[in-house]
């Protein structure tokens, strides 16, 4: 049987036993001598099967703890949501409400500056080459831990005098703001993609080598078709589940 065939089936068989729970979270693998008499293959064999699992992201390893399954309990996303009403009495942003309805502690870090966008975020906000927006930096954790980061844009002629321009949190959320200026979001457009994490992503995100990020740009429209807030989110692909519901009309 070929190398190739030998080391895919061993990372097969340990990926089986780590998505049916036979190890979990924190468990060690076992040693790459004892895989290699199990499985009757080399030590070569042994690693390049390692390899793989530690690319996908299911293992960590380290010189003192050995290989270790990863902690995985992705956070469940509904992009849909946002323009749906919260409940009555809610008072939260969505993310923190999102987080909180899982029995989990969000916190976030924000900075807010006025910038000329790059020409990615202009286009998007259809803003001339010599207009501002003021963006909203956010990197949000989850019971202590970085999950994602959220940089949020809005022209600044539009929010120059509101909270959203004015440094620290807006617990009721930035949309309601929007919303309370007259410019309530009606239509949003997404764009996803994957990719690998630049050093600045994975530093601040606290990302394991082999983790991908997923890219969630949405642009927000309000009732004259306006663009009014561009939304870049960081997902690493380990901790979220981004989860669209359709309905047929």
């Amino acid at each position: 049987m070929a190398r190739s065939a030998l080391y895919q089936l061993v990372a097969s068989e340990l990926r089986r036993a780590i998505y049916s729970g036979a190890l979990g979270p924190g468990d060690q693998l076992p040693t790459e001598a004892e895989l290699m008499s199990v499985h009757g293959v080399s030590r070569n064999t042994v690693r390049l099967a390692l390899g793989e699992l530690v690319n996908e992201g299911l293992i960590t390893r380290t010189p003192r703890r050995g290989t270790v399954v990863r902690e995985r309990r992705p956070l469940l996303i509904h992009p849909q949501r946002e323009l749906q009403s919260q409940p009555q009495g809610t008072t939260r942003e969505a993310f923190a409400w999102a987080v909180s309805q899982e029995g989990r502690v969000p916190t976030q870090n924000i900075e807010v500056s006025i910038v000329q966008p790059a020409e990615e975020i202009a286009s998007r906000l259809e803003l001339a080459d010599d207009e501002f927006a003021v963006v909203r930096r956010r990197l949000r954790f989850v019971d202590g831990q970085p999950y994602n980061t959220n940089d949020s844009y809005f022209p600044l002629s539009l929010v120059a005098d509101s909270e959203i321009a004015r440094p620290g949190d807006i617990e009721r959320g930035a949309n309601r703001v929007l919303a309370e200026l007259g410019h309530l979001q009606v239509r949003m457009v997404d764009d996803i993609w994957a990719r690998m994490p630049n050093s600045s992503e994975a530093e601040r995100l606290r990302l394991q080598s082999g983790t991908p990020v997923v890219v969630y740009v949405r642009v927000g429209y309000d009732g004259s078709d306006m663009p009014v807030r561009v939304a870049v989110s960081v997902l690493p692909a380990d901790k979220h589940l981004i989860r669209y519901e359709l309905e047929s009309r």
